[in-house]
């Protein structure tokens, strides 16, 4: 049987979010399923050794790749999808554009949240009653990916990982200035778990200048010589590292669904972002701002992340 699962949510921790409904649906019909996502979920470096992803298919439309926008691009995308011949197709979004896709697409079976709906769409809560009520499924799985075993092995060979140490990953980057905590925020744990673990730290950010502006301070601190960059490496190159990582402490970014998704406990640093993106995993730990309940858009909470409740939850985690 051959079916597609529509995920058209931007980047990559949405992606991720949504593959326990996806894993839901494969064991559902004995069958891997096929997958379409935006380019900028760059699912091709994370998803391709999942064994229940099958095909993995882009929605070409954004300012650099205009295939699949207008109408023109509509029966660019219906043409794409029906060489497949899928048998069912799953639509996790309302968008009435999609319907037309999937039928003009000739496939028979269509799934799909009710149309016009989108406004206050839960990231987790709708498609758990979505996959619930079209196929009284239950689904509350962490997110999974997995990885060729030969590649983590290599990386230690390659990095010079030694497992008696404290291996810690560093997400220090973030897709908006407000979500990237300030250096001397990590230079503080850093210090602090330093002192009582012989550690090593991999520093995963992306090229934006306010990021590496980040790294840069980091790498020039008296604790150089206990990091590694990480900034030169793709998405799939970092993988088998963050695999060989005791723990991680990210910002809001794609290393911190990853590193989750990996099965690595992770400390989720949430400073304006809801709280369910730091938090929808069991490998997930959040801190959040100091003089916060929760948070969410505009908390504008990174000054106030507090370093010692950082380390307090290391402790927690390792003991």
């Amino acid at each position: 049987m051959k079916i597609l699962a529509v995920q058209n949510r931007m980047g990559i921790g949405d992606t991720i979010i949504f593959l326990p409904f996806i894993k839901a649906l494969s064991k559902k019909f004995n069958s891997p399923i096929s997958i379409l996502v935006k380019e900028n979920s760059k699912a091709e470096q994370y998803l391709d050794k999942t064994e229940y992803i099958d095909k993995i298919l882009f929605v070409e439309r954004d300012k650099h790749n205009k295939k699949h926008g207008s109408l023109l691009g509509s029966l660019n995308l219906i043409k794409d999808i029906k060489k497949y011949n899928f048998d069912k197709i799953f639509i996790f979004n309302s968008s009435f554009r999609f319907n037309l896709i999937a039928r003009f697409s000739r496939i028979p079976k269509i799934y799909q949240y009710p149309l016009f709906q989108k406004k206050n769409q839960h990231i987790t809560e709708t498609p758990k009653k979505f996959i619930k009520d079209k196929l009284n499924l239950d689904v509350n799985e962490d997110p999974s990916i997995q990885i060729d075993n030969t590649l983590i092995f290599k990386s230690i060979e390659d990095f010079k990982i030694d497992k008696n140490d404290t291996n810690i990953l560093l997400g220090i980057g973030g897709s908006g200035h407000t979500k990237r905590i300030p250096a001397y925020t990590f230079l503080d744990v850093i210090e602090k778990i330093s002192k009582i673990k012989k550690c090593k730290f991999f520093l995963a950010t992306g090229k934006d200048k306010d990021e590496q502006n980040i790294l840069n301070e980091i790498l020039q601190s008296k604790f150089k010589d206990l990091c590694v960059p990480l900034d030169n490496f793709s998405i799939k190159e970092t993988l088998p590292i963050i695999k060989n990582c005791n723990f991680s402490i990210c910002n809001d970014s794609s290393f911190s669904h990853l590193s989750a998704a990996l099965g690595i406990k992770t400390i989720t640093l949430m400073a304006d972002t809801p709280l369910i993106y730091g938090s929808y995993s069991s490998k997930m730990f959040p801190i959040i701002p100091d003089g916060e309940l929760t948070v969410t858009h505009n908390t504008l909470g990174k000054e106030r992340i507090n370093s010692q409740k950082i380390f307090d939850k290391i402790i927690e985690i390792i003991n």
